[in-house]
Protein backbone atom coordinates (compact mmCIF):
# COMPACT_ATOMS: atom_id res chain seq x y z
CA UNK A 1 0.00 0.00 0.00
CA UNK A 2 1.43 3.38 -0.86
CA UNK A 3 2.37 5.56 2.05
CA UNK A 4 -0.22 8.16 1.17
CA UNK A 5 -2.96 5.73 1.61
CA UNK A 6 -1.39 4.20 4.80
CA UNK A 7 -1.20 7.66 6.35
CA UNK A 8 -4.83 8.56 5.25
CA UNK A 9 -5.87 4.85 7.39
CA UNK A 10 -3.79 5.51 10.12
CA UNK A 11 -5.29 8.87 10.84
CA UNK A 12 -8.72 7.68 10.31
CA UNK A 13 -8.14 4.61 12.49
CA UNK A 14 -5.98 6.91 15.38
CA UNK A 15 -9.29 8.82 15.63
CA UNK A 16 -11.58 5.70 15.72
CA UNK A 17 -9.77 4.08 18.40
CA UNK A 18 -9.10 7.15 20.08
CA UNK A 19 -12.84 7.11 20.20
CA UNK A 20 -13.75 3.42 20.89
CA UNK A 21 -11.72 3.58 24.16
CA UNK A 22 -13.48 6.56 25.15
CA UNK A 23 -16.64 4.80 24.59
CA UNK A 24 -15.45 1.35 26.66
CA UNK A 25 -14.90 3.65 29.21
CA UNK A 26 -18.28 5.08 29.36
CA UNK A 27 -19.28 1.81 28.83
CA UNK A 28 -17.98 0.41 31.61
CA UNK A 29 -19.23 3.02 33.87
CA UNK A 30 -22.62 1.99 32.73
CA UNK A 31 -22.09 -1.67 33.33
CA UNK A 32 -20.95 -0.98 36.26
CA UNK A 33 -23.66 1.42 37.81
CA UNK A 34 -26.60 -0.66 36.90
CA UNK A 35 -25.26 -4.16 37.50
CA UNK A 36 -24.68 -3.96 41.14
CA UNK A 37 -27.33 -5.15 43.51
CA UNK A 38 -25.65 -3.87 46.82
CA UNK A 39 -26.72 -0.57 47.65
CA UNK A 40 -23.79 0.22 49.56
CA UNK A 41 -21.83 -0.29 46.57
CA UNK A 42 -22.68 1.89 44.20
CA UNK A 43 -20.28 4.50 42.37
CA UNK A 44 -20.29 8.28 41.77
CA UNK A 45 -21.78 9.34 38.35
CA UNK A 46 -20.53 9.71 35.51
CA UNK A 47 -19.62 13.31 35.48
CA UNK A 48 -17.43 12.26 38.15
CA UNK A 49 -15.03 10.75 35.83
CA UNK A 50 -15.27 12.54 32.94
CA UNK A 51 -12.39 14.41 33.08
CA UNK A 52 -10.08 11.45 32.24
CA UNK A 53 -11.88 11.12 28.57
CA UNK A 54 -9.81 14.27 27.35
CA UNK A 55 -6.95 11.82 29.18
CA UNK A 56 -7.61 8.83 27.36
CA UNK A 57 -8.56 10.37 23.69
CA UNK A 58 -5.16 12.53 23.84
CA UNK A 59 -3.01 9.11 25.13
CA UNK A 60 -5.11 6.43 22.81
CA UNK A 61 -3.43 6.71 19.72
CA UNK A 62 0.03 7.42 20.56
CA UNK A 63 0.30 4.52 22.96
CA UNK A 64 -1.32 2.16 20.53
CA UNK A 65 1.46 3.75 17.76
CA UNK A 66 4.57 3.00 20.49
CA UNK A 67 3.76 -0.88 20.09
CA UNK A 68 3.21 -1.31 16.60
CA UNK A 69 -0.15 -1.29 16.45
CA UNK A 70 -0.46 1.13 13.13
CA UNK A 71 2.55 -0.55 11.34
CA UNK A 72 1.44 -3.99 11.14
CA UNK A 73 -1.23 -4.69 7.68
CA UNK A 74 -4.39 -4.41 7.88
CA UNK A 75 -4.41 -8.22 7.05
CA UNK A 76 -1.82 -9.60 9.49
CA UNK A 77 -1.68 -11.52 12.48
CA UNK A 78 -4.43 -11.16 14.53
CA UNK A 79 -2.48 -12.35 17.40
CA UNK A 80 -0.16 -9.37 16.86
CA UNK A 81 -3.19 -7.29 16.77
CA UNK A 82 -4.42 -8.44 20.03
CA UNK A 83 -0.41 -8.32 21.54
CA UNK A 84 -0.39 -4.68 20.76
CA UNK A 85 -3.98 -3.30 21.72
CA UNK A 86 -3.43 -5.25 25.19
CA UNK A 87 -0.11 -3.69 25.68
CA UNK A 88 -1.22 -0.31 24.72
CA UNK A 89 -4.52 -0.47 27.13
CA UNK A 90 -2.52 -1.79 29.91
CA UNK A 91 -0.34 1.09 30.13
CA UNK A 92 -3.54 3.28 29.45
CA UNK A 93 -4.78 1.42 32.61
CA UNK A 94 -1.77 2.20 34.75
CA UNK A 95 -1.51 6.01 33.77
CA UNK A 96 -5.47 6.15 34.43
CA UNK A 97 -5.09 4.75 37.87
CA UNK A 98 -2.08 7.17 38.94
CA UNK A 99 -3.81 10.13 37.34
CA UNK A 100 -6.66 8.77 40.05
CA UNK A 101 -4.56 8.34 42.86
CA UNK A 102 -2.84 11.51 42.26
CA UNK A 103 -5.91 13.53 42.48
CA UNK A 104 -7.02 11.65 45.81
CA UNK A 105 -10.32 10.61 43.67
CA UNK A 106 -11.94 7.14 44.34
CA UNK A 107 -10.80 4.93 42.10
CA UNK A 108 -13.79 3.02 41.20
CA UNK A 109 -11.72 -0.53 40.56
CA UNK A 110 -15.48 -2.24 38.57
CA UNK A 111 -15.01 0.50 36.38
CA UNK A 112 -11.31 1.53 35.70
CA UNK A 113 -9.94 -2.55 35.12
CA UNK A 114 -12.54 -3.93 32.94
CA UNK A 115 -12.13 -0.78 31.08
CA UNK A 116 -9.42 -1.92 29.00
CA UNK A 117 -10.98 -5.84 27.98
CA UNK A 118 -13.83 -3.53 26.85
CA UNK A 119 -11.46 -1.52 24.54
CA UNK A 120 -9.46 -4.22 23.65
CA UNK A 121 -13.11 -6.16 22.32
CA UNK A 122 -14.14 -2.62 20.80
CA UNK A 123 -10.98 -1.97 18.73
CA UNK A 124 -11.01 -5.46 17.85
CA UNK A 125 -13.94 -5.62 16.27
CA UNK A 126 -13.57 -2.36 14.38
CA UNK A 127 -10.24 -3.82 12.66
CA UNK A 128 -12.46 -6.89 12.22
CA UNK A 129 -15.14 -4.74 10.12
CA UNK A 130 -12.52 -3.40 8.37
CA UNK A 131 -10.63 -6.72 7.51
CA UNK A 132 -13.59 -7.90 5.75
CA UNK A 133 -14.03 -4.26 4.11
CA UNK A 134 -10.41 -4.63 2.60
CA UNK A 135 -10.99 -8.62 1.30
CA UNK A 136 -14.66 -7.06 -0.27
CA UNK A 137 -12.53 -4.02 -1.77
CA UNK A 138 -9.95 -6.18 -3.35
CA UNK A 139 -12.55 -8.41 -4.93
CA UNK A 140 -12.18 -11.45 -2.39
CA UNK A 141 -8.72 -11.73 -2.14
CA UNK A 142 -6.52 -10.38 0.59
CA UNK A 143 -3.95 -9.34 -1.63
CA UNK A 144 -3.56 -6.71 -4.56
CA UNK A 145 -2.30 -8.71 -7.31
CA UNK A 146 1.09 -6.07 -8.92
CA UNK A 147 2.82 -6.94 -11.83
CA UNK A 148 6.39 -5.47 -11.58
CA UNK A 149 7.97 -3.98 -14.81
CA UNK A 150 11.92 -3.80 -15.12
CA UNK A 151 14.75 -5.47 -15.47
CA UNK A 152 15.25 -9.21 -13.73
CA UNK A 153 17.61 -8.05 -11.13
CA UNK A 154 15.40 -4.93 -10.52
CA UNK A 155 12.11 -7.30 -10.02
CA UNK A 156 13.43 -9.70 -8.01
CA UNK A 157 14.96 -7.87 -5.40
CA UNK A 158 11.68 -5.49 -5.07
CA UNK A 159 9.33 -8.90 -5.20
CA UNK A 160 11.90 -10.10 -2.05
CA UNK A 161 11.74 -6.35 -0.12
CA UNK A 162 7.36 -7.01 -0.52
CA UNK A 163 7.27 -10.48 0.12
CA UNK A 164 9.04 -9.09 3.66
CA UNK A 165 7.24 -5.87 3.96
CA UNK A 166 3.57 -6.27 2.32
CA UNK A 167 3.04 -9.68 4.03
CA UNK A 168 -1.28 -9.91 3.35
CA UNK A 169 -1.35 -6.48 1.29
CA UNK A 170 0.32 -7.35 -2.27
CA UNK A 171 1.25 -10.35 -4.55
CA UNK A 172 3.66 -10.33 -7.06
CA UNK A 173 1.56 -11.86 -10.14
CA UNK A 174 4.34 -11.73 -12.76
CA UNK A 175 7.61 -10.62 -13.31
CA UNK A 176 7.49 -8.54 -17.00
CA UNK A 177 11.34 -6.85 -18.59
CA UNK A 178 10.24 -4.53 -21.39
CA UNK A 179 13.74 -4.66 -22.91
CA UNK A 180 13.07 -8.59 -24.12
CA UNK A 181 9.31 -8.51 -24.51
CA UNK A 182 6.95 -6.01 -26.31
CA UNK A 183 4.03 -3.72 -24.49
CA UNK A 184 1.45 -6.11 -25.78
CA UNK A 185 2.90 -8.91 -23.29
CA UNK A 186 1.57 -6.41 -20.58
CA UNK A 187 -1.67 -6.11 -21.93
CA UNK A 188 -2.10 -9.92 -21.81
CA UNK A 189 -0.69 -10.17 -18.30
CA UNK A 190 -3.03 -7.79 -17.24
CA UNK A 191 -5.47 -9.83 -18.69
CA UNK A 192 -4.72 -13.09 -17.49
CA UNK A 193 -3.79 -12.16 -13.59
CA UNK A 194 -6.39 -9.28 -13.27
CA UNK A 195 -3.83 -7.33 -11.96
CA UNK A 196 -4.53 -4.53 -9.72
CA UNK A 197 -1.35 -2.28 -10.11
CA UNK A 198 1.70 -2.24 -11.81
CA UNK A 199 4.98 -1.33 -10.43
CA UNK A 200 7.72 0.31 -13.18
CA UNK A 201 11.44 -0.17 -11.73
CA UNK A 202 12.84 2.16 -14.75
CA UNK A 203 16.75 1.95 -13.96
CA UNK A 204 17.32 -0.09 -16.65
CA UNK A 205 14.60 0.50 -19.01
CA UNK A 206 13.81 2.75 -21.94
CA UNK A 207 11.34 5.97 -21.15
CA UNK A 208 10.02 5.38 -24.37
CA UNK A 209 9.00 1.57 -23.38
CA UNK A 210 7.68 3.19 -19.69
CA UNK A 211 5.40 5.96 -21.83
CA UNK A 212 4.26 3.11 -23.72
CA UNK A 213 3.69 0.38 -20.49
CA UNK A 214 1.92 3.26 -18.89
CA UNK A 215 -0.75 4.47 -21.74
CA UNK A 216 -1.54 0.78 -22.25
CA UNK A 217 -2.37 0.53 -18.11
CA UNK A 218 -4.77 4.16 -18.99
CA UNK A 219 -6.49 2.50 -21.22
CA UNK A 220 -7.10 -0.41 -19.06
CA UNK A 221 -7.62 1.47 -16.15
CA UNK A 222 -5.20 0.21 -13.63
CA UNK A 223 -3.12 2.01 -11.50
CA UNK A 224 1.04 2.71 -12.73
CA UNK A 225 3.61 3.09 -9.70
CA UNK A 226 6.44 4.39 -11.27
CA UNK A 227 9.87 3.54 -8.83
CA UNK A 228 11.56 7.28 -7.93
CA UNK A 229 14.28 5.98 -6.81
CA UNK A 230 16.61 5.66 -9.98
CA UNK A 231 18.53 8.41 -8.81
CA UNK A 232 20.61 7.56 -6.24
CA UNK A 233 20.31 10.12 -3.52
CA UNK A 234 21.99 10.38 0.17
CA UNK A 235 20.22 13.06 2.14
CA UNK A 236 17.41 14.02 -0.29
CA UNK A 237 13.49 13.05 0.25
CA UNK A 238 11.58 12.20 -3.04
CA UNK A 239 8.43 13.88 -2.97
CA UNK A 240 6.02 13.74 -6.43
CA UNK A 241 4.49 17.12 -7.25
CA UNK A 242 3.30 19.51 -10.01
CA UNK A 243 4.49 22.81 -11.80
CA UNK A 244 1.72 24.36 -13.66
CA UNK A 245 0.75 20.96 -15.28
CA UNK A 246 3.67 19.14 -15.15
CA UNK A 247 4.13 16.51 -12.88
CA UNK A 248 7.37 16.85 -11.35
CA UNK A 249 9.80 14.62 -8.67
CA UNK A 250 11.60 16.91 -6.25
CA UNK A 251 14.40 15.96 -4.50
CA UNK A 252 14.54 18.17 -1.39
CA UNK A 253 16.97 18.60 1.37
CA UNK A 254 15.64 21.15 3.27
CA UNK A 255 11.98 21.26 5.16
CA UNK A 256 8.80 20.94 2.83
CA UNK A 257 5.92 23.06 2.45
CA UNK A 258 3.58 22.45 4.98
CA UNK A 259 1.57 24.33 7.45
CA UNK A 260 4.49 24.91 10.10
CA UNK A 261 6.78 26.69 6.98
CA UNK A 262 4.02 29.52 6.44
CA UNK A 263 3.58 29.93 10.54
CA UNK A 264 7.51 30.30 10.52
CA UNK A 265 7.77 34.21 8.29
CA UNK A 266 4.82 35.39 10.72
CA UNK A 267 6.59 34.21 13.58
CA UNK A 268 9.93 36.10 12.59
CA UNK A 269 7.52 38.77 11.36
CA UNK A 270 5.38 39.64 15.26
CA UNK A 271 8.05 38.34 16.98
CA UNK A 272 10.73 40.89 15.11
CA UNK A 273 8.02 43.78 15.47
CA UNK A 274 7.17 42.59 19.18
CA UNK A 275 10.86 42.64 20.14
CA UNK A 276 11.85 45.75 18.67
CA UNK A 277 8.98 47.52 20.68
CA UNK A 278 9.91 45.95 23.69
CA UNK A 279 13.08 47.30 23.50
CA UNK A 280 12.92 50.05 22.05
CA UNK A 281 14.46 51.84 24.86
CA UNK A 282 17.73 50.04 24.23
CA UNK A 283 17.52 50.77 20.36
CA UNK A 284 17.33 54.39 21.55
CA UNK A 285 20.07 54.50 24.57
CA UNK A 286 22.40 52.56 22.57
CA UNK A 287 23.53 54.58 19.64
CA UNK A 288 23.79 57.76 21.60
CA UNK A 289 26.38 55.36 24.04
CA UNK A 290 28.45 54.43 21.34
CA UNK A 291 28.33 58.54 19.69
CA UNK A 292 29.51 59.42 23.01
CA UNK A 293 32.56 56.77 23.43
CA UNK A 294 33.68 56.50 20.08
CA UNK A 295 33.90 58.12 16.47
CA UNK A 296 32.81 56.54 13.37
CA UNK A 297 28.74 55.05 12.19
CA UNK A 298 26.37 53.89 14.95
CA UNK A 299 25.52 50.59 12.85
CA UNK A 300 28.52 48.16 11.66
CA UNK A 301 27.16 47.37 8.05
CA UNK A 302 28.15 43.59 6.60
CA UNK A 303 27.53 41.64 2.94
CA UNK A 304 26.77 38.68 4.60
CA UNK A 305 25.39 35.32 2.65
CA UNK A 306 22.15 34.96 3.01
CA UNK A 307 18.76 32.26 1.98
CA UNK A 308 21.29 30.12 -1.07
CA UNK A 309 24.10 32.10 -0.62
CA UNK A 310 22.26 35.44 -1.66
CA UNK A 311 23.99 38.49 -0.16
CA UNK A 312 22.43 40.91 2.17
CA UNK A 313 23.64 43.93 4.47
CA UNK A 314 23.29 42.26 8.13
CA UNK A 315 23.18 45.34 10.55
CA UNK A 316 24.74 45.36 13.50
CA UNK A 317 25.60 48.16 16.26
CA UNK A 318 29.29 48.68 15.83
CA UNK A 319 30.86 46.92 18.40
CA UNK A 320 34.82 47.53 16.99
CA UNK A 321 36.77 50.56 16.03
CA UNK A 322 36.01 51.74 12.65
CA UNK A 323 39.19 50.50 10.94
CA UNK A 324 38.17 46.59 12.26
CA UNK A 325 38.35 45.45 8.65
CA UNK A 326 41.67 45.95 7.80
CA UNK A 327 43.07 44.81 11.44
CA UNK A 328 41.40 41.89 10.71
CA UNK A 329 44.18 41.02 7.87
CA UNK A 330 46.76 41.95 10.54
CA UNK A 331 45.26 39.72 13.22
CA UNK A 332 44.63 36.50 11.01
CA UNK A 333 47.50 34.45 12.27
CA UNK A 334 45.75 34.44 15.77
CA UNK A 335 42.60 32.84 14.05
CA UNK A 336 41.12 30.48 17.39
CA UNK A 337 38.16 28.77 14.80
CA UNK A 338 39.43 26.13 12.24
CA UNK A 339 37.47 26.58 8.68
CA UNK A 340 37.30 29.94 6.57
CA UNK A 341 35.72 31.73 9.79
CA UNK A 342 37.43 34.24 11.92
CA UNK A 343 37.10 34.39 15.33
CA UNK A 344 39.13 35.11 18.47
CA UNK A 345 39.44 35.68 22.37
CA UNK A 346 39.80 39.37 23.60
CA UNK A 347 39.91 40.54 19.88
CA UNK A 348 41.96 44.23 20.45
CA UNK A 349 39.65 45.77 17.96
CA UNK A 350 36.22 45.17 20.31
CA UNK A 351 35.77 48.44 21.96
CA UNK A 352 35.52 48.51 25.99
CA UNK A 353 31.48 49.60 25.36
CA UNK A 354 31.52 46.86 22.17
CA UNK A 355 33.26 44.53 25.23
CA UNK A 356 29.43 44.66 27.05
CA UNK A 357 27.07 44.95 23.70
CA UNK A 358 28.79 41.72 22.33
CA UNK A 359 28.85 39.97 26.02
CA UNK A 360 25.01 40.48 26.31
CA UNK A 361 24.44 40.33 22.75
CA UNK A 362 23.12 43.55 22.24
CA UNK A 363 25.19 44.47 19.50
CA UNK A 364 22.72 42.01 17.29
CA UNK A 365 19.51 43.84 18.31
CA UNK A 366 19.48 45.76 14.48
CA UNK A 367 19.33 42.58 12.90
CA UNK A 368 15.34 42.50 14.09
CA UNK A 369 15.29 44.96 11.51
CA UNK A 370 16.52 42.25 9.15
CA UNK A 371 14.45 39.96 9.76
CA UNK A 372 10.98 42.40 9.32
CA UNK A 373 12.99 42.84 6.00
CA UNK A 374 12.32 38.98 5.05
CA UNK A 375 16.34 38.30 5.00
CA UNK A 376 16.66 36.33 8.61
CA UNK A 377 14.61 34.34 10.54
CA UNK A 378 14.89 34.62 14.40
CA UNK A 379 15.97 31.21 14.18
CA UNK A 380 18.08 29.76 11.62
CA UNK A 381 21.44 29.28 10.78
CA UNK A 382 24.21 32.26 11.94
CA UNK A 383 24.85 34.82 8.65
CA UNK A 384 28.70 34.39 7.55
CA UNK A 385 30.04 37.07 5.72
CA UNK A 386 30.25 36.32 1.82
CA UNK A 387 33.94 36.19 1.67
CA UNK A 388 34.20 33.86 4.13
CA UNK A 389 31.35 31.55 2.32
CA UNK A 390 33.47 31.80 -1.18
CA UNK A 391 36.51 29.92 1.25
CA UNK A 392 34.35 27.06 2.21
CA UNK A 393 36.24 24.04 1.21
CA UNK A 394 33.66 21.57 1.22
CA UNK A 395 30.54 22.35 -0.70
CA UNK A 396 28.31 20.09 1.51
CA UNK A 397 29.02 22.79 3.92
CA UNK A 398 26.88 25.47 1.28
CA UNK A 399 23.53 23.30 2.80
CA UNK A 400 23.41 25.32 5.53
CA UNK A 401 22.31 28.44 3.08
CA UNK A 402 19.43 26.25 2.62
CA UNK A 403 17.42 28.17 4.45
CA UNK A 404 17.26 31.67 6.00
CA UNK A 405 20.24 32.52 8.36
CA UNK A 406 18.95 33.65 11.72
CA UNK A 407 19.45 35.50 14.78
CA UNK A 408 19.48 32.54 17.04
CA UNK A 409 20.85 29.22 16.04
CA UNK A 410 21.67 25.55 18.02
CA UNK A 411 25.40 26.60 17.81
CA UNK A 412 24.72 29.68 19.65
CA UNK A 413 22.26 28.24 22.79
CA UNK A 414 25.01 24.94 22.83
CA UNK A 415 27.57 27.04 23.85
CA UNK A 416 28.01 29.81 21.59
CA UNK A 417 31.45 31.36 21.00
CA UNK A 418 32.65 28.02 23.03
CA UNK A 419 32.22 26.08 19.35
CA UNK A 420 35.77 26.11 17.80
CA UNK A 421 35.94 23.53 14.91
CA UNK A 422 33.85 25.11 11.84
CA UNK A 423 32.87 21.31 11.09
CA UNK A 424 31.23 21.13 14.29
CA UNK A 425 29.03 24.43 13.97
CA UNK A 426 27.92 23.34 10.19
CA UNK A 427 27.23 19.88 11.79
CA UNK A 428 24.41 22.07 14.66
CA UNK A 429 23.51 23.70 11.85
CA UNK A 430 23.02 20.86 9.58
CA UNK A 431 21.55 19.23 12.42
CA UNK A 432 18.73 21.65 12.80
CA UNK A 433 17.72 21.52 8.88
CA UNK A 434 16.88 17.98 9.01
CA UNK A 435 14.83 18.16 12.28
CA UNK A 436 13.26 21.76 11.89
CA UNK A 437 9.89 22.06 13.38
CA UNK A 438 8.18 25.11 14.65
CA UNK A 439 8.19 23.71 18.12
CA UNK A 440 11.98 23.50 17.47
CA UNK A 441 12.30 27.29 16.72
CA UNK A 442 10.09 27.75 20.04
CA UNK A 443 12.32 25.14 22.18
CA UNK A 444 15.56 27.07 20.70
CA UNK A 445 14.15 30.72 21.23
CA UNK A 446 13.43 29.67 25.26
CA UNK A 447 16.93 28.42 25.47
CA UNK A 448 18.25 31.71 24.12
CA UNK A 449 17.06 34.13 27.16
CA UNK A 450 19.05 31.77 29.74
CA UNK A 451 22.03 31.72 27.39
CA UNK A 452 21.76 35.88 26.98
CA UNK A 453 21.20 36.59 30.40
CA UNK A 454 24.01 34.28 31.45
CA UNK A 455 26.27 35.34 28.87
CA UNK A 456 26.84 31.85 28.20
CA UNK A 457 29.96 31.28 26.14
CA UNK A 458 30.34 34.91 25.65
CA UNK A 459 33.80 36.48 24.37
Amino acid sequence: MLQRERQLQAKISKLADALLFGLAFWLTHKVRSVATFDPTNQIQEFSYYAWLLPVIFILTPPLLEAHGFYQRPVLGSRSQLVWALFKAATWLTLIVVTLLTLVKQEGARGVVFPFAAVAILLVFIKEELLRNWSWSQLGGSQLRRVILVGSRAETLRLAAELKTVAIGQVEVASHLDLSKTSVGELAEQLHTHSANAVIISPRETLFGEIEKAIRTCEVEGVEVWLRADFFQTQISQTQVDELYGHPMLVFRTGPDASWQAIAKPILDFFGALLLLVFLSPLMLVIPILIKLTSKGSVFFKQQRAGLNGAPFTMLKFRSMVTNAEQLKQELAALNEMSGPVFKITNDPRVSPLGRTLRKWSLDELPQLINVLRGEMSLVGPRPLPVDEVKRFDDLAHRRRLSVKPGLTCLWQVSGRNNVNDFREWVRLDLEYIDNWSIWLDLKILWRTIPAVFTAAGAR
